[in-house]
């Protein structure tokens, strides 16, 4: 069976970087831990792709679609399909007083985000920083063992993958997330572990918005995404006292950015030991549009 733009493939992989042979990345744990790139909040194990989302390299995806369900194979990836070349423009010297006035004492290999740009410190220099804005396998030929398992057709099997890309580590457990899919609402309940406590604001909500828009960007039975977080006190009585947050968010195709609106009810509540408080984000397209969110 061919590969096409909106299936959900589950696939294992190894990517390398060509000339030296270097494991980068991979979804086998073994692999990982033999090339010395092993991390603990990473779930080791087959992935599901969107396909034609940028969840992957698109580049990597257009060899893909080449496949079979079942087949195996090494795709060689040129830097113009992988990271792009080079580009000596990305490489700035910034001044070390740039660094002293947020208290920082920058090294050489020390990661860094200047003006919205990720970058790496290169050579440090009389006062003066050499920083690489390029991508770290920019310029570089990669490989990719590619091992396609099988396609995802279940809808909520889907909702549960996209969930596992983009909140996944190995402390949450995909059997307590609670889906409800009904005339085209996915209602979905992540439990405590994919809230808050675990991540910034800013990130839970970012990743709500990534599932939310590959859901229904890809999945015809989905218009409308419901993020549900409940969380409770320790001890709960017959007295609740409750808070919404309600967030909407539609697109359509004449518009390449969500807006959000949110919409906040402040309730007193006298005893904080007895609360239990539930927060709904709703993520509606009238229009499905793929230009709604790019990573």
């Amino acid at each position: 069976m061919s590969i096409k733009d909106k299936d959900f493939i589950r696939f294992n992989y190894v990517a390398r970087i060509k000339e030296t042979g270097k494991v980068f990345d991979t979804s086998y744990e073994e692999v990982a831990e033999e090339a010395g790139i092993f991390s603990e909040n990473k779930n080791y194990k087959p992935i599901v792709l969107a396909v034609g989302t940028d969840q992957f390299l698109l580049g990597l995806q257009e060899e893909m679609k080449k496949m079979d369900i079942g087949e195996s194979k090494t795709i060689e990836l040129t830097p113009e399909q992988a990271y792009g070349k080079r580009n000596p423009e990305k490489i700035r010297l910034i001044p070390m007083s740039e660094f002293k006035k947020q208290n920082l004492r920058p090294f050489v290999g020390m990661p860094l985000t200047y003006e919205n740009e990720q970058g790496i410190v290169r050579t440090i220099s009389g006062g003066r920083v050499r920083v690489d804005f390029n991508h770290e396998l920019a310029g570089k030929s990669l490989e990719y063992d590619i091992e396609i398992i099988e396609e995802v057709t279940d809808v909520t099997e889907k909702i549960k993958e996209m969930i596992d890309l983009y909140y996944g580590n190995p402390s949450l457990n995909l059997d307590d997330v609670e889906i409800e899919v009904e005339d085209g609402i996915a209602k979905i309940k992540l439990g405590i572990l994919a809230g808050f406590d675990q991540r910034s604001c800013q990130e839970v909500t970012m990743n709500k918005f990534r599932v939310a828009s590959v859901l229904y960007e890809n999945i015809d039975e989905i218009d409308k995404v419901q993020f549900i977080d409940e969380f409770k006190s320790k001890e709960v009585t017959d007295d609740v006292a409750t808070d919404d947050e309600i967030v909407d968010v539609e697109s359509d195709a004449t518009e390449d950015n969500a807006n959000d609106e949110d919409v906040q009810n402040d309730t007193p509540v006298e005893d904080d030991t007895n609360i239990d408080i539930e927060f709904v984000d709703e993520i509606d397209v009238e229009e499905k549009s793929p230009e709604v969110l790019r990573r």
